[in-house]
């Protein structure tokens, strides 16, 4: 915390995780940083609007590869009913990397992760998304279906905002970079929540 004139104490708080469907993550490609301090946060403005820089993702783990042997790490990839996140965690995420290191990936689980989205060009000019977890927890199916509704429920809020008249500048923003109608986005949360329930 730093001092601030009026006597008072500024924090630094994490970023709220939001909730964001495997198929949205995949098309975000445009990154945000308000200022040019080097400590600013980097946030990536999703498709329906909203900017995040940590996210909270669910799904079943369907695949783990340890690489390296000094500086370690765990890739794994975590489906949902709309697509596949990245996930990655090293040294750098000690706790991540232990617990992504103790589940058995030998048998589909479901897991709930919280971490940072990257976005890296390629030379060729393709963006990846790739997590970084910072937590990432072993849950039963329960856990997984109850994330689809709130992750269902997020994502149709801000579909909302995507049409409002008095559109925020990330929203702006967003219809500049992605042209995907919100109804892209209302068919991919009927189909992810199809996948549990009967509509």
């Amino acid at each position: 915390m730093s001092a601030i004139p009026n006597g008072q104490f500024m924090s630094y708080e994490r970023e709220p995780a939001k909730r964001v469907f495997a198929a949205e993550l995949r098309e975000a490609t445009k990154t945000i940083k308000d200022t040019e301090d080097e400590k600013s946060p980097v946030f990536l403005l999703l498709p329906t609007g909203e900017r995040c820089n940590r996210v909270l993702i669910a799904g079943t783990i369907t695949q783990k590869d340890k690489v390296g042997d000094q500086n370690i790490i765990y890739r794994a990839r975590v489906s949902d009913p709309t697509g596949i996140f990245f996930i990655n965690a090293s040294s750098y995420q000690p706790e991540a990397m232990h617990q992504l290191a103790k589940i058995d990936t030998e048998t589909p689980s479901f897991v709930v992760v919280i971490g940072k989205p990257n976005a890296y060009t390629t030379p060729e000019g393709k963006t990846l998304v790739s997590v970084r977890a910072e937590s990432i927890l072993a849950v039963n199916q329960e856990t997984r279906d109850l994330w689809i509704q709130d992750t269902a429920r997020s994502t149709l809020e801000r579909v909302d905002a995507l049409s409002a008249e008095n559109p925020s500048a990330d929203i702006l923003l967003a219809r500049e970079t992605y042209h995907l109608a919100p109804g892209h986005w209302k068919k991919m949360v009927y189909d992810a929540l199809s996948r549990i329930m009967p509509l």
